[in-house]
């Protein structure tokens, strides 16, 4: 096995405090990037990462950067807001850096994030679990159905835990196909289907995927039931993701690029397929050179 001419680095910046040079391939991160100790939700800690970003770079020069950011900002504040448009002009201002050292720069994002809220500003959910007990005529205290909802990270801060996408693991002997019919005319949902058939369609592990798949539409949430959801900390109206109108999600490169047509990608069966926002990576180090010219942005929707 031929080793790596210089080893990498890795580090949390919310546990910046803590990196070292055996497990992390750096100490003294603090002082090294100049900033205190980032909080978790604060905006503050995407531009330690930033920070960082830079300052390795300038002095050592890595052949590939990863820096990922977190949400907290977006799931708090629309576009157009005062706290996103500063979020964004300090992205901006790193980006620039960057750039002035040379690197491809290649940004984009994991999700979009809509609005999931009344007027009044409450969310608008859909407690899916106490939907599909009621279509099977379960009663408090009786063994229900259970809803996963692969959004629940520890941050519910950001989201309350409600996102867009569930996977439901109905009670042993219960009718399938009566809870999908149960829930084909409930206001909010956009899919339900069979776990077999989303594995195929969204290419996903169908062990992993329970009985029935149930997705949401743009401007609703999914939840398990009421008393499951801690909600108090949601101090702002809900801004979520996890559904299909969360595709549309562009990447940004500075540095002239081919066009869609000369750059697109295949299918397992050599079919063409369209571009997505995970893509980003594959164009900026096939299709981009170093030394290509600068562009002031160029963008593919997912």
């Amino acid at each position: 096995m031929v080793s790596p001419r210089r080893t990498g680095i890795c580090f949390s910046a919310q546990k910046a405090d803590t990196a070292t040079k055996e497990a992390n391939g750096i100490d003294g991160v603090l002082d090294y990037v100049g900033m205190p100790l980032p909080d978790v939700y604060s905006a503050e800690l995407s531009e330690f990462v930033l920070a960082a970003g830079v300052r390795l770079l300038a002095d050592r020069r890595p052949d590939i950067m990863y820096l990922t950011l977190t949400d907290y900002i977006q799931h708090k504040n629309a576009p157009g807001t005062d706290v996103a448009d500063d979020f964004y002009a300090m992205l901006d201002s790193y980006a620039a850096q960057l750039d002035e050292l040379g690197a491809v720069v290649a940004i984009t994002a994991d999700h979009g994030m809509s609005p999931k809220h009344k007027d009044d500003g409450t969310p608008r959910v859909v407690y899916l679990e106490s939907e599909v007990d009621s279509i099977l005529g379960i009663g408090a205290g009786e063994t229900g159905s259970r809803v996963i909802l692969p959004i629940t990270d520890p941050y519910t801060v950001h989201h309350g835990a409600l996102g867009s996408f569930a996977n439901v693991y109905l009670p042993e002997g219960a009718d399938r196909e009566k809870v999908i019919a149960g829930l084909a005319d409930k206001e909010g949902l956009t899919a339900i289907l069979r776990s077999e058939d989303a594995a195929e369609l969204y290419s996903m592990p169908l062990d992993r995927m329970g009985d029935i798949t149930v997705l949401s539409d743009k401007f609703s949430a999914i939840g398990r039931y009421p008393e499951w959801h801690d909600l108090k900390n949601l101090d702002v109206p809900l801004r979520s993701h996890g559904g299909l109108g969360e595709l549309d999600i562009p990447f940004l490169i500075n540095r002239a690029v081919p066009t869609p047509e000369e750059t697109k990608s295949r299918g397992p069966n050599g079919e063409e397929a369209a571009l997505h926002n995970y893509d980003a990576f594959w164009i900026a180090t096939t299709h981009v050179s170093a030394h290509a010219p600068v562009a002031s942005a160029a963008a593919t929707g997912a």
